[in-house]
């Protein structure tokens, strides 16, 4: 019998906790698969796991998590998985808003917004709207998010003020580039968790992932609860982290 995740909190230390977490949810289509049900069944299951996400960045004070929700590749899916992904999007967002907003989280979406539909958009921003006050901890839904397109849609945009401001953008440093990433104002990332065995970043956070920790673990996203959230939360305070210096003696 898996051990109680309480029992992992008290091993934890909570001034060392990640001050941002990403999550690659990886494995929904591999879970229904194994259940002998339809893909999308898979997709609300883990929707379940981000609710135990939620919950349990709430109960430990987390600052920030990135969860990988759609990706700008995930387009390229079957139009009816794609359809169904969308719908459940919009659907989980109403049905949790509120006790979402409850437990004072807030909640925003990240990601390009172009070759989107506006309307669409719209519907999320309404939604999540209600919890934009919030202090506790914060959740960015990484929807139509690639890596690659967020780097470049950073230059072009810096790119573009430096031609009408150039000084106040002399030159593109690492902190104005930084400006104009979709994590702009977010605390670095910390931690990066992948469930389903797949070792990847899948074009998630390429640059925010340059001195983060990698956590791989084999259960698949619907199977990944407060104990296994934990698990990844105690692995990464056992790292040594260095950051390209050398550890002090």
């Amino acid at each position: 019998m898996k051990q109680d995740y309480r029992d992992l909190i008290i091993e934890l230390d909570p001034q060392r906790l990640p001050q941002h977490i990403g999550i690659i949810m990886d494995g929904n289509g591999r879970w229904a698969k194994l259940h002998r049900r339809p893909r999308l069944y898979g997709h609300r299951a883990g929707a379940r796991s981000v609710r135990n996400i939620i919950e349990l960045a709430v109960e430990l004070s987390l600052k920030s998590i990135t969860l990988y929700a759609f990706s700008t590749e995930n387009w390229n899916r079957p139009q009816s998985e794609v359809d169904g992904l969308l719908k459940l999007l919009i659907e989980m967002m109403h049905k949790e808003i509120n006790e979402v907003h409850r437990q004072n989280v807030k909640i925003r979406t990240i990601g390009s917004r172009r070759n989107v539909n506006p309307d669409y958009m719209k519907k999320i921003d309404d939604t999540l709207s209600l919890t934009w006050d919030n202090t506790g901890p914060l959740i960015n839904v990484a929807f139509n998010y690639g890596s690659q397109q967020e780097i470049i849609e950073a230059i072009m945009n810096w790119h573009q003020k430096a031609n009408t401001d150039p000084e106040r953008y002399p030159a593109l440093t690492f902190a104005s580039f930084e400006e104009h990433l979709f994590t702009a104002g977010l605390p670095p990332l910390d931690l990066v968790i992948r469930t389903s065995g797949e070792q990847r970043l899948s074009n998630f956070m390429l640059w925010q992932a340059a001195y983060a920790e990698l956590y791989f673990t084999e259960t698949l996203f619907p199977d990944f609860d407060k104990y296994e959230f934990c698990f990844a939360l105690r692995e990464f305070q056992e790292r040594k982290r260095r950051f390209g210096a050398l550890k002090d003696k």
